[in-house]
C-alpha cells in the first residue's frame, strides 16, 4: 500500500509539472507560485473588421492562477482549481499598489482628477459593478449620486447611451476596477461609444477631453492602416493629455491606436510574488504562444516622437511602458452583465487603465506637454524588464526583453509615480 501511495503522488507531481507555465526564474519565488492549467478566453472579437477595433481582455475560464497559489502558499493550503465566481482569484488593489509602488501615493494622490475610460457600446451594470469591487475592497464609494462617476455617451448624453454588449461590458469593468486599485480617489468618466469603429471611438476620446479629462485609457485596437495618422490628428493628439492605449494581445506586431505617436502604448508582463527582491515581486515578458502576448513591434505608418531613441525602427516603437497582462497572473474584476460575479482577468486591457490612473497619481500634465514622453525622461523610476520574449525578430529587442528599452515592455513598469510626472 505504501508503495502505491508512493506512485500516485509522484505520478500527481509530475501532472502538476506538466501543466504548470514556468514562473519568472527567481529563486524566492514563493514555491506555489506556478499557474497551473490556466485557460482563458477573449471576450471581445479576436481580429475586427477594417476601420473596426476590439477590446484587448481576456476572462480566465479555469485553473489556478499566480494569486490562487500564493494564497494557498502563505496560508499553508493545497493549491485548488479555480472552482465558483463567488470569491476573487486574481490579484486585487493592495497587490498591484505593492507590486508597482504605489501604496503612499494611492493613498494621498488623485483627489479632483478624473480619469476617463473610452469602450464601445454600453454596459448597464457598471455603476453597480464598481460599487461592488470598491466595496468588497474598502475603497471609498465612486458614485454618480457624489459624483465620482459619470457614464455617458460619445456626444456627453447621460440618458441615451448605446446599445448592451456583454463582451465590451467586461472590458468596462476590468477598466472600471483598475482605475479604481491604482487611484481610489480619482473621479472616473465612462465614455461610451455607439460602436467599435475608430471613428466612433476616436469621437469618444474627444467627448472625454471635452468634459475635462487629462488620463484617457484606450484598452482596444486593431490592424495598422495608411488611413492612421488623419485619426491621429483627428482624435489622439491632445497635448497636456495622457492617453494610454492597450499595446496589444496578439504577441509580436503593431495594433493601432497603440501606434499613435501621440499615446502611451502599454505592454504586458507576467507578475509574480517573489520573496528573495526588496520588491517583493518579479515580471518577465507576457507571452502564451507566438501569437498572443505583449503585442510590440516598428509601425509602418507613423512617424517617429522625438523621445524614442532606439535604433533598431525608424518609424514609431512600441511600446512605451508595461504592467501586468498576462492571465495566468491575472487581476480581480466584478462583472454581472452577461456573466455573474467575480472573474480574473488579463490581456494588455489590464495595463491601460492602470497605467492612466498611474499618471492620474503622478499629477496633471504640463499644458503643451505630451505625457508619453515623460517615461523617458525618468527611466531610473521604471522597473526594468529583462527576461521573456513573445517571438523571434530582427533587431531581437523588438520581441524580446532586454536591459533597457525593449518593445514587449518598453521602457518597463511604474516603480513608483515619478516616471509619469512631467
Amino acid at each position: 500500500m505504501r508503495k502505491l501511495l508512493t506512485t500516485l503522488i509522484g505520478a500527481v507531481a509530475l501532472t502538476v509539472s506538466a501543466l504548470a507555465v514556468s514562473a519568472p526564474a527567481d529563486a524566492g519565488t514563493i514555491a506555489a507560485t506556478p499557474k497551473i492549467g490556466v485557460s482563458w478566453t477573449n471576450v471581445c472579437a479576436a481580429t475586427p473588421a477594417a476601420g473596426y477595433a476590439s477590446c484587448n481582455a481576456k476572462r480566465v475560464t479555469g485553473g489556478t492562477t499566480a494569486y490562487m497559489a500564493a494564497k494557498a502558499a502563505s496560508q499553508g493550503k493545497s493549491v485548488a482549481p479555480l472552482a465558483s465566481t463567488s470569491s476573487p482569484s486574481g490579484f486585487g488593489p493592495t497587490d498591484l499598489r505593492s507590486a508597482y509602488g504605489l501604496t503612499s501615493a494611492s493613498a494621498s494622490n488623485g483627489s479632483g482628477e478624473t480619469v476617463a475610460i473610452v469602450d464601445a457600446y454600453n454596459d448597464p451594470n457598471a455603476a453597480s459593478d464598481l460599487a461592488a469591487y470598491r466595496s468588497y475592497y474598502g475603497l471609498s464609494a465612486c458614485t454618480v449620486a457624489s459624483g465620482c462617476f459619470k457614464q455617458v455617451s460619445q456626444t456627453g448624453s447621460t440618458t441615451s447611451l448605446p446599445s448592451g454588449n456583454t463582451g465590451w461590458a467586461e472590458e468596462i469593468s476590468l477598466d472600471l476596477d483598475m482605475v479604481s486599485a491604482a487611484c481610489p480617489n480619482c473621479n472616473i468618466l465612462l465614455v461610451e461609444a455607439k460602436s467599435a469603429s475608430y471613428v466612433n471611438l476616436g469621437t469618444a476620446v474627444n467627448e472625454a477631453v471635452k468634459l475635462g479629462a487629462k488620463y484617457v485609457s484606450n484598452s482596444y485596437g486593431g490592424s495598422e492602416s495608411s488611413s492612421e495618422t488623419s485619426y491621429d490628428t483627428s482624435y489622439y493628439k491632445h497635448a497636456g493629455v495622457a492617453i494610454t492605449v492597450s499595446s496589444g494581445d496578439s504577441g509580436y506586431g503593431v495594433e493601432y491606436p497603440a501606434a499613435s505617436q501621440y499615446v502611451t502604448a502599454v505592454g504586458g508582463t507576467s507578475l509574480v510574488k517573489a520573496t528573495s527582491t526588496t520588491r517583493g515581486w518579479t515580471e518577465s515578458v507576457w507571452s502564451t504562444s507566438s501569437t498572443e502576448g505583449a503585442g510590440s513591434g516598428c509601425s509602418s505608418y507613423e512617424t517617429k516622437p522625438t523621445w524614442q531613441t532606439d535604433t533598431g525602427c525608424t518609424k514609431r516603437t512600441v511600446a512605451d511602458v508595461s504592467a501586468v497582462a498576462d492571465p495566468a497572473t491575472g487581476v480581480s474584476v466584478y462583472d454581472t452583465y452577461g456573466v455573474s460575479g467575480w472573474y480574473t482577468f488579463g490581456g494588455t486591457s489590464v495595463a491601460s487603465p492602470f497605467i492612466a490612473a498611474v499618471y492620474a497619481l503622478a499629477g496633471t500634465p504640463s499644458t503643451s506637454s505630451y505625457p508619453a514622453s515623460f517615461p523617458y525622461a525618468h527611466t531610473s523610476s521604471l522597473n526594468d524588464v529583462t527576461t521573456g520574449s513573445t517571438s523571434t525578430c530582427s533587431p531581437a529587442y523588438l520581441c524580446t526583453a532586454e536591459t533597457g528599452y525593449d518593445g514587449p515592455t518598453g521602457l518597463g513598469t511604474p516603480s513608483g509615480t515619478t516616471a509619469f510626472a512631467g
